[in-house]
């Protein structure tokens, strides 16, 4: 699914609705973490964090990257990218639209370029 695009509201409801996702997102939120950590965090087994890290994916919730510690072991951590969330009620149906940290950079990005073109 696209950043900042409306997503399947049942889907993302449902994936809130678990408390390893929250707190998943909420501990990613705060810094980059490890699975490890996560796992430690969420009081989860590795397999769990992996598979709702996956979901969290899946719906652009979450990133994943890439560092290097200082001894030059590579690690992979990951960031909540949910920065907002909106839901509409609207003729008996449910909207939802997600605005993630990426997409608020880029409109920011847009937004300056477009006042620097103009002076």
């Amino acid at each position: 699914m696209s950043n900042g695009g409306e997503q399947a509201p049942e889907a993302i409801f449902q994936l809130l609705a678990d408390e390893y996702a929250r707190r998943i997102l909420l501990a990613a939120d705060r810094e980059p973490q490890t699975a490890k950590e996560l796992s430690r965090f969420c009081d989860a087994s590795l397999a769990t964090v992996y598979r709702r890290v996956s979901t969290l994916e899946e719906h652009d919730l979450v990133d994943e990257h890439s560092t290097v510690d200082a001894d030059g072991s590579h690690r992979r951590v990951f960031e909540t990218t949910l920065e907002e969330l909106h839901v509409e009620l609207s003729d008996g149906d449910l909207d939802l639209s997600v605005a993630t940290r990426d997409e608020l950079a880029d409109t920011f990005t847009s937004l300056w370029t477009d006042i620097r073109d103009s002076t």
